[in-house]
């Protein structure tokens, strides 16, 4: 089994290759986005030193997706593969996983790089819209709702997330590519790096990704 690392801006679609690559290969998907919404929700200690980092479109301290994911990687189900996504976010994290995997005797296959540029990252995600009761996710223009303030699955309320609003996804986008572009290196140079064009379709970039994969 694989033991991947998703990297991409947000709104790249990392997340949802993720999910497209863990139907095929059955191994967990680890976000550390999700997890650090999920400890945000339950206000647990993490949670709430993170929120006003995510509120305002920041990167949280390194040592919190650090900790959240020696946590996740250290479970059992992660022994035969995982896909890792959207972490290591910069050089910091990228040798703190390094650590962590070696400590749990983890080698690591691939690092696949999803690259968009900004406009696309903008349309994509200032157009996404959120179930406050399930937690689907729709899109004004790509995946719109049947009513525009409901959910289709569960008649929830549909909402924009607050680090969905443009001028804080122009920020996100401005400090990933920041702190990214050392990383890119860093995984070529180890020849684990799988880069590829995100702009397109889902299912382009899905073939693309499995195929380099032999998935």
């Amino acid at each position: 089994m694989k033991k991947l690392i998703l990297l991409g801006p947000p709104g790249s679609g990392k997340g949802t290759q993720a999910k497209k690559l863990q139907a095929i290969m059955k191994v967990p998907h680890i976000s550390v986005g999700d997890m650090l919404r999920e400890a945000v929700a339950a206000q647990t200690e993490v949670g709430k030193k993170a929120h006003s980092f995510m509120s305002q479109g920041k990167l949280v301290p390194d040592e919190l997706s650090i900790e959240l994911t020696r946590q996740r990687l250290a479970k059992p189900d992660c022994k035969s593969g995982f896909l890792l996504d959207g972490f290591p976010r910069n050089m910091v994290q990228a040798e703190a996983l390094q650590k962590v995997c070696k400590d749990l005797g983890l080698v690591l296959d691939a690092v696949i790089y999803v690259a968009v540029p900004l406009d696309q990252v903008v349309a994509r995600l200032s157009g996404r819209r959120s179930c406050r009761q399930c937690g689907a996710v729709f899109h004004v223009k790509f995946h719109p709702p049947k009513d525009d303030n409901k959910c289709d699955a569960c008649g929830g309320e549909l909402y924009q997330r607050k680090d969905d609003v443009e001028a804080v996804i122009k920020t996100r986008f401005n400090v990933y590519q920041e702190q990214t572009k050392p990383l890119i290196k860093f995984y070529q140079e180890q020849k684990l790096l799988l880069e590829v064009d995100g702009s397109r379709s889902v299912d382009e970039v899905f073939e693309t990704i499995r195929k380099s994969l032999g998935v």
